[in-house]
């Protein structure tokens, strides 16, 4: 199958991306390994299939600062209730692995989401429906529906943000729907 040939300049964000982290695995950001690095980006981006990273070309600052700001109080309310959590009910927690349909089609909310909420204490990504934009989470203390629904809603939350700070005007325009971008008007895939 012949791979269909992207522009640099779409590329370019996967390229730099992966030479930083190139650099932060060897901890060595010197010129040499830095050039070594971006030539085996260059090669993994042409030689394996990896979807283009489509940015929107916004990036709102205010909305980063408060995304930021949110970001961390969860951190560490979620800290606290997970160490409350194991000195209160340790092994006998009960456990729920809830999915949720997010918004946006756009691998990179999807992916910024779930990487957002797996580095919150409680919560961790064990799968992804790309085709659906569905992330399947395993969350602590999740015993009702309830308990469900608020997990889907805190998630559905951290996407508003994201699209808020780096959506495309599709994406925000999904945000006034409130409904995943898969469905029709009566709700059905």
């Amino acid at each position: 199958m012949s791979r269909q040939k992207i522009p640099l300049r779409v590329e370019l964000p996967l390229l730099v991306w992966l030479v930083i982290v190139w650099g932060a695995l060897w901890q060595d950001f010197s010129l040499g390994n830095m050039v070594f690095g971006a030539i085996i980006a260059f090669a993994v981006a042409n030689l394996l299939y990896l979807p283009p990273v489509e940015l929107s070309g916004r990036f709102n600052v205010l909305y980063a600062v408060g995304f930021a700001g949110r970001f961390l109080h969860q951190l560490v309310l979620a800290s606290f209730q997970v160490f409350w959590l194991a000195l209160t009910r340790g092994p006998k927690l009960q456990n729920a692995v809830v999915a949720v349909r997010l918004r946006s089609p756009s691998d990179l909310l999807v992916t910024a989401t779930g990487h957002v909420l797996s580095l919150i204490p409680g919560s961790l990504v064990v799968e992804v429906d790309r085709s659906t934009s569905t992330l399947y989470l395993h969350c602590l203390n999740v015993t009702t529906r309830d308990d469900a629904e608020k997990v889907r809603q805190n998630a559905r939350r951290t996407e508003e943000w994201l699209i808020r700070v780096m959506g495309t005007r599709e994406d925000l325009a999904l945000l006034g729907t409130d409904a995943p971008h898969h469905l029709d008007g009566r709700g059905h895939p």
